[in-house]
């Protein structure tokens, strides 16, 4: 019986891209009590394993939170398997707004104390007298009202790229952190103001809406399903977006685009950016912003001592991360002294430059291809990279794709390589081949070749 993943997220993302399948990115929460949470869990991963279902879950004894992606052809056979336990009958998945095939490369479902890390004592308060929810067309009102005050219950990092117009955006690593923040700052307001709370999906303000209630707020409202839901429902009905900028999110995406306006900076040069990546360095994993000038020129590292680590041996930089816990801190670091444009707490509301409209993601990587080998090293100051072909004969001229998670999708024209030490017009299997690549590649990129 397979309660695990037998496969790395390379070994996954070959097999999404080979099937061809259009997939969902969703949400889902419920809570709820859970006698008996990790037997839940093996019963879930049992029944989303067959479906292809991949993604990020937490359960507990108080309920459930997932990120997930799933085949789109499996949706409905996906929601049977919610409809067994009755406190998810009829529950609401949240899709994203924008869909990527890669947003989860695993099926991840772990049991946890809780299912937001809430640092509340669920037994002071009643946790089901939560806040009224709204709706986009309610939430939109009631922000126009000068008696409310809006308060976005998410990290620095997320609302740095995105968040309401006039909302209070503590400047939090933790939503733990922001409830004591917020009450502390709202004493005096506790009967005549409304009290508006907002989050990605809504899981957070669920506890937050009670907790506030509890504090003695009279008037606790929050907005139904999320940013997600918000800006599903404003499409939908041609309302006017309050919320400007991106809604971050908690997979390979990193965000989802809700309107055109960009409202932070790339945190190296200042440039109008929103595209948050992770530094290079496996020993730092900062979370950060940085645009494609600065992602090339620094190697997509956040700071010159790690693009100088990255430079070195491996061996050199294994030994450099000894002792260093940094995968479980992953969205803890998104401050740093060499990120001179990095801002948080109160932001702006103001649009510093228009997106470029992109193709959809899911379009770039559905073209015809087989898979040629895999990369071996490369050679940063030659910018040449090494690969060992393991599948079909490589030729001068073929157009090629190479593809990783880091990396994305690049295709380039093969217009010169060398085979085995020696010039040549065709690869075969078990060749060592090089050649000129514009950009660095990891070892966990694949080599395709693109066939008509």
């Amino acid at each position: 019986m397979q309660l695990y993943n037998t496969l790395s997220a390379e070994e996954r993302a070959i097999i999404i891209d080979d099937a061809g399948k259009q997939r969902l990115t969703l949400s889902f929460y419920a809570y709820a009590k859970i006698q008996d949470p990790k037997k839940f869990r093996d019963d879930l991963f049992l029944a989303w394993n067959k479906l292809d279902a991949l993604g990020r879950i937490y359960v507990a004894n108080e309920g459930i939170n997932a990120q997930m992606s799933i085949p789109e052809e499996n949706l409905e056979a996906f929601r049977a398997t919610l409809e067994v336990y009755d406190f998810m009958k009829g529950i609401r998945l949240n899709e994203a707004v924008e869909h990527d095939d890669h947003s989860f490369l695993k099926l991840t479902i772990k049991v946890r104390h809780k299912i937001v890390a809430d640092g509340l004592n669920d037994e002071t308060f009643d946790v089901t007298d939560i806040g009224v929810h709204l709706k986009a067309k309610e939430f939109n009102e009631i922000l126009d009202d000068p008696n409310t005050i809006v308060v976005d219950f998410r990290n620095h990092y997320e609302s740095e790229v995105g968040h309401f117009k006039g909302a209070i955006t503590p400047d939090v690593e933790t939503f733990r952190e922001s409830l004591p923040i917020i009450n502390d700052q709202l004493q005096n307001h506790k009967e005549d103001k409304n009290l508006v709370m907002y989050c990605t999906g809504g899981i957070r303000c669920e506890k937050a809406s009670a907790y506030f209630k509890h504090q003695g707020f009279k008037n606790v409202f929050q907005l139904e399903g999320g940013i997600i839901n918000y800006a599903k429902q404003i499409e939908a009905e041609g309302l006017e977006s309050k919320f400007i900028g991106k809604n971050f999110v908690f997979d390979n995406r990193l965000g989802e685009r809700i309107t055109e306006d960009i409202i932070s900076q790339c945190h190296q040069c200042g440039k109008p950016c929103d595209n948050h990546t992770n530094c290079e360095n496996d020993g730092c994993h900062l979370l950060f912003i940085q645009c494609d000038d600065c992602k090339a020129a620094m190697e997509n590292c956040c700071s010159t001592e790690c693009l100088d680590i990255i430079h070195m041996p491996l061996v050199d930089q294994v030994r450099l991360r000894i002792g260093k816990q940094v995968g479980n801190k992953v969205f803890r670091k998104g401050k740093s002294e060499n990120l001179k444009f990095k801002h948080s707490g109160e932001l702006p509301n103001n649009s510093l430059a228009t997106a470029e409209k992109q193709a959809d993601i899911r379009q770039k990587i559905k073209v015809k291809k087989v898979l040629l080998g895999k990369a071996e090293h490369y050679y940063v100051k030659a910018q040449v990279g090494l690969f060992t072909i393991e599948n079909h004969d490589l030729n001068t001229g073929d157009k090629i794709l190479i593809s990783g998670p880091t990396t994305g999708n690049q295709e380039l024209v093969l217009e010169k390589m060398i085979v085995n030490e020696v010039e040549a017009l065709t690869a075969k299997i078990g060749d060592k081949v090089t050649f000129e690549v514009p950009f660095r590649i990891r070892l966990s990129d694949k080599l395709y070749k693109i066939v008509n």
